[in-house]
């Protein structure tokens, strides 16, 4: 994802911030973060005293998160949150924004959380943002696009639809673009999450040497659907 579709479509998201706030508060060590992209938590916690370190499989959007974190105790590294080996422990590894259900495999989260378990020091807690399931539709306005300018160029994203299934939720949005002389392109992006609820993550956390440690919940807005957030802390 281009650094300007990940601003539109995600940077002005705010409703877990107090929760990772909470939770950093109370971490005992540095603070990792699975799917950073460009910085919209681990910025947001830097700049509240927490030394952050940013994890991103898309090199684009890791150079952006640099370019933003000068001055603050905040790094990025380009990596793959199946596969990645930083040397150190965390007191707290966040991943926001239903991080584990874009993973294509069972195979693959138990790769992501067998490494969150060997960086996760002893008194650790890992925390996990998921959505279970889409909420009823309600009757109300038409949602408006997610949108950003750029250099006269301006990005529209309107979410046109999710789809439920027996493997899990896919969201088609489109995306528009006009160019400075008012020429419009648009392509229709598609991002699907795969089917994982709260004890299915608990369960299969073991395997990877975690155990529950408790839930926590985002509450939806407007645009955007709640999450339950599940904690998982190293098995003593």
């Amino acid at each position: 994802m281009s650094v300007v579709w990940h601003e539109a479509e995600c940077g002005g998201y705010t409703a877990d911030l107090a929760l990772w706030e909470e939770l950093a508060g109370r971490a005992q060590g540095e603070i990792l973060e699975l799917g950073c992209g460009t910085g919209r938590v681990a910025i947001h916690l830097a700049r509240r005293g927490h030394a952050v370190t940013g994890l991103d499989v898309e090199e684009g959007l890791v150079a952006a998160f640099a370019e933003r974190a000068t001055d603050l105790p905040a790094i990025a590294v380009a990596g793959d949150a199946r596969h990645f080996e930083l040397g150190r422990e965390f007191g707290l590894v966040l991943a926001p924004m239903q991080l584990l259900q874009l993973l294509a495999s069972e195979e693959d989260r138990l790769h992501c959380l067998q490494c969150v378990a060997a960086h996760l020091s002893t008194d650790g807690q890992a925390a996990f943002a998921i959505v279970e399931q889409l909420p009823a539709p309600v009757e109300g306005p038409p949602l408006l696009p997610d949108t950003r300018e750029v250099d006269g160029w301006v990005y529209s994203s309107l979410p046109v639809d999710a789809v439920v299934d027996s493997e899990g939720i896919r969201v088609r949005r489109l995306r528009q673009t006009v160019s400075p002389a008012g020429d419009l392109s648009e392509e229709v992006n598609e991002v699907s999450l795969r089917a994982l609820d709260a004890a299915a993550l608990e369960h299969g956390a073991q395997r990877a040497g975690l155990r529950a440690a408790g839930r926590r919940t985002v509450p939806p807005t407007d645009a955007h659907v709640g999450s339950i957030v599940v904690l998982l802390e190293r098995e003593a």
